[in-house]
């Protein structure tokens, strides 16, 4: 028997952003206080908890690439229940919520369900990231347009028809002047250069930024040449972000230092 909606309790999806807490949407905090029950992923910043009222119920459902994963289908199961029952829930994680953070499946699961939730944008890793190093994704005199793309595609059931064609892409962000911004690419990065550099020169300029916008960030400056030698060398590892495009040429120019760096067309 479908439960009226007055038994219902109510549901956020909440994007904390990339890490530091000063980051946070002002709606963001007033969801995360109101909550009685938050399911937590493994990237939020444990300060960022510190705005969850004393007497709410924090549920650490962590997934990370390469690392044991709370399954998808047992957090969306958390949630129905919890909301049926009358909680207020929060689904808190890290960047956005719609940006590679499985919010649409969220999303989807949530209303068959007959539930309906509210969701609450945060800043993404990917603009952080670049921020951070006072570099633009757009310019009118280097890049019209920006592409997020996961570097860690679905596989498996329900999976996409193809995995991504990163050659095709290169192709595009070439003629088109785009910035690429590579999520969850750190493993794959050997595949990922060896196909850019089918549409791409090998001078093209990247950065990989690791923890971005936290006091541990670290970052290179590098080409796409070097792109995988570069991680490499500076140990980078996830979570961290990859940047290409000439957006970047000027982090040079202007001799931005980070932990690491590698300096371009070395």
């Amino acid at each position: 028997m479908k439960i009226q909606p007055q038994h219902l309790g109510t549901c956020t999806l909440v994007g904390a952003g990339p890490g530091d807490p000063d980051l946070l949407t002002l709606k963001a905090v007033k969801a995360i206080h109101a909550a009685t029950v938050l399911f937590v992923d493994d990237l939020v910043n444990d300060a960022i908890l510190g705005y969850a009222r004393p007497a709410a119920r924090i549920v650490h459902v962590g997934k990370r690439g390469g690392c044991k994963s709370t399954p998808q289908a047992f957090i969306e199961k958390l949630m129905i229940t919890a909301v049926r029952e009358g909680e207020h829930v929060v689904r808190l994680k890290g960047g956005d919520p719609f940006i590679f953070g499985r919010g649409g499946e969220e999303v989807e699961h949530l209303r068959e369900a007959g539930i309906e939730c509210t969701v609450v944008n945060g800043i993404t890793a990917g603009l952080a990231a670049v921020t951070s190093l006072n570099v633009p994704l757009t310019h009118r005199d280097h890049a019209q347009g920006v592409v997020f793309v996961t570097g860690h595609a679905k596989t498996g059931a329900g999976a996409a028809e193809a995995p991504t064609d990163w050659r095709a892409l290169a192709a595009t962000a070439r003629d088109a002047r785009l910035t690429l911004v590579i999520y969850m690419g750190v493993s794959g990065v050997g595949h990922i250069q060896d196909e850019l550099l089918h549409g791409l020169p090998g001078d093209t300029p990247v950065a990989v930024i690791q923890h971005a916008s936290l006091p541990q960030q670290r970052h290179i400056a590098t080409t796409l040449a070097r792109l995988k030698a570069g991680i490499a060398e500076a140990a980078l590892a996830s979570p961290s972000i990859i940047v290409v495009g000439d957006v970047l040429r000027g982090l040079v120019a202007a001799g931005t230092e980070g932990a690491n760096r590698d300096r371009f067309g070395t």
